[in-house]
């Protein structure tokens, strides 16, 4: 016998909102159970570390250690060879920033009531860390073992993006720690300290359009189709907060008719942002083209809700300093960047390919 579906408004509404709430549900538990894990993986680690174990027990306790706790804890996850050497390195990649601070007890008091680190920026990292899954944190520990205060950036990015571990990796293989905010620009000079701080934090340099498959030469109107193709991935490059208006976009200025190459809204700063795109090197002039459409989008499409309009020159190469004193003779918000069309190569790269001479070698060996 068939159902018949019950269409009353209010019904759908009803059954919309218990399903919103059953995920919002699912969702803090998930959280909740990162923490915990997150809590006994940071105790293990501590204690593996404090006891020496290694010292004490020999070179294979970590495989002795997984055994007898999967024999004590049965239902439990997580508790391979592997996977417990990547508790311990959790443990000493962050034991040491915390214990800066006195705030290496926050670990293990966290959320606990009345329970207080001495250092409120350390509650708010360590509150991070336990925000973010297992899985990245393996991802950033094989990457920045070394590094912690580079894998916290990565943690917090990872936070406000939402970001998948696809996405992180994505990330790590573009280095984007090294581009975030890098864009030269006026921002300080012309915006205030709180909206200039922001808008320099939503640019890169360089910004890298690997995904736009193009080789030399090709032409900035083929660059811009690339970009577009690609909007998702665009949109990831540019970063969170960007929506697409349009490209070409239509200025009518006095008798004319003036064509913006790409215009957004970002919505954390809550203003457009007009985006040239040159594939030649960058030159003063640029700016006089750019500063044209900034004013007039402010006067056009800017509303009395909306901060002024931000211009962004991404070019294909430039010189920082001409940049720099460039940016000074004009009393818009500016930024200048260049793009790459393939990813960052790491610093050791080139020193770790092999010589002709170790080329021949291995084929004659073979």
């Amino acid at each position: 016998m068939r159902i018949k579906p019950i269409l009353d408004k209010d019904y759908k509404k009803w059954i919309s909102q218990l399903s919103n709430h059953y995920r919002s549900a699912q969702i803090k538990a998930a959280v909740a159970i990162n923490t915990e894990m997150l809590r006994f993986y940071w105790e293990l680690g501590r204690g593996i570390v404090e006891m020496q174990t290694e010292n004490h027990y020999g070179s294979r306790f970590f495989e002795t250690l997984s055994r007898d706790l999967k024999n004590a804890i049965p239902e439990a996850k997580g508790l391979s060879t592997r996977n417990l050497r990547y508790v311990e390195r959790f443990y000493k990649m962050y034991s040491s920033i915390l214990h800066q601070f006195g705030a290496e007890s926050a670990f293990r008091t966290l959320h606990q009531d009345g329970a207080e680190s001495k250092s409120s920026n350390m509650r708010h990292l360590v509150a991070d860390l336990c925000r973010v899954p297992w899985r990245h944190h393996i991802v950033l520990i094989d990457k920045f073992f070394d590094e912690p205060e580079t894998a916290l950036f990565y943690i917090r990015e990872t936070i406000e993006h939402g970001w998948s571990r696809a996405v992180l990796e994505q990330m790590l293989d573009s280095r984007l720690h090294l581009r975030q905010g890098k864009a030269i620009s006026n921002f300080k000079s012309q915006l205030p300290s709180l909206t200039s701080d922001l808008a320099q934090e939503i640019t890169k340099d360089p910004y890298i359009f690997d995904f736009a498959n193009l080789t030399e030469p090709y032409k900035e109107r083929e660059l811009k189709e690339a970009l577009l193709k690609n909007i998702t991935k665009f949109l990831l490059e540019l970063g969170e907060g960007f929506a697409f208006v349009g490209q070409e976009y239509k200025l009518n200025v006095g008798q004319t008719e003036q064509f913006t190459d790409l215009l957004f809204y970002n919505l954390k700063l809550r203003c457009y942002v007009v985006i040239e795109l040159k594939v030649v090197k960058f030159e003063p002039g640029f700016l006089g083209q750019l500063g044209m459409y900034v004013t007039a989008v402010n006067h056009l499409l800017k509303t009395d809700h909306d901060n002024p309009t931000i211009g962004l020159l991404v070019c294909k190469t430039k010189d920082d300093v001409l940049a720099k004193y460039s940016l000074e003779g004009y009393n818009l918000p500016i930024g200048v960047s260049q793009y790459q069309l393939e990813k960052l190569l790491p610093d050791n790269f080139k020193s770790t390919l092999p010589s002709i001479d170790e080329i021949e070698a291995e084929l004659r060996n073979n």
